[in-house]
């Protein structure tokens, strides 16, 4: 007999549901800050520090494709330590946790070098719950979750959930169909040349920090 049929019913959609659960939590982009390269003008111009004159330099120039290009940007508009700090508190440009160099993590308010050793230590990160784990060794809860907004873990691209694909910025149901209709990806050159259908060279450079395909 068939294992799965001594299951009943119900054993069964638990089952699903906590595969379900874990599919989710092993990649994705965190939440809680505005995201630069996607946000609208309105609410780049109701961020600390903003004036009309350096968002529409800002979304001139983007999409940016590491915060360090963002910071390289916004210290020409003439912005202060504090201003910067004040700024990523709001918005960041998310950093990849398994390929972020040191000086991307240095920008994240209050991460210092010691937390930039810590993220670096744990590589590969695979989910967000190794995440709490190992960083909350060194911070309480509060503040791993303050932490964990800056970060991403990139989507699997052929088993990724859609809630996982659409915590990518500036995901939305036409994109993510046009992610799921090309599975299942081969090879990164695949993505490339599927989604570049639809968006042009730097949207596409964007898109693809976010994903990764399983050797």
């Amino acid at each position: 007999m068939n294992p799965m049929l001594s299951y009943g019913r119900g054993a069964i959609v638990a089952l699903l549901l906590v595969t379900g659960l874990h599919s989710n939590a092993n990649a994705q982009v965190a939440k809680g800050l505005v995201d630069p390269n996607t946000a609208v003008e309105a609410d780049l111009l109701a961020l600390p520090h903003m004036t009309p004159a350096v968002v529409k330099g800002l979304l001139e120039k983007r999409p940016f494709a590491t915060v360090t290009e963002l910071n390289a940007f916004l210290a020409t508009q003439s912005l202060t330590p504090e201003q910067l700090g004040a700024f990523y508190a709001k918005a960041f440009v998310h950093i990849n946790l398994n390929t972020a160099k040191s000086e991307e993590i240095l920008l994240i308010p209050g991460a210092g070098r010691k937390m930039a050793h810590e993220f670096d230590e744990y590589r590969p990160w695979k989910s967000f719950a190794q995440f709490d784990k190992e960083i909350g060794k060194y911070v309480d809860a509060t503040q791993v979750a303050r932490l964990k907004q800056y970060c991403f873990i990139p989507v699997e691209l052929n088993t990724a959930s859609d809630e996982d694909i659409l915590s990518i910025p500036g995901m939305g149901p036409r994109m993510l169909r046009e992610f799921k209709e090309y599975r299942p990806y081969k090879a990164i050159e695949q993505f490339r040349k599927e989604i570049g259908k639809y968006v042009n060279p730097k949207e596409l450079a964007r898109l693809e920090r976010y994903v990764t395909i399983a050797p």
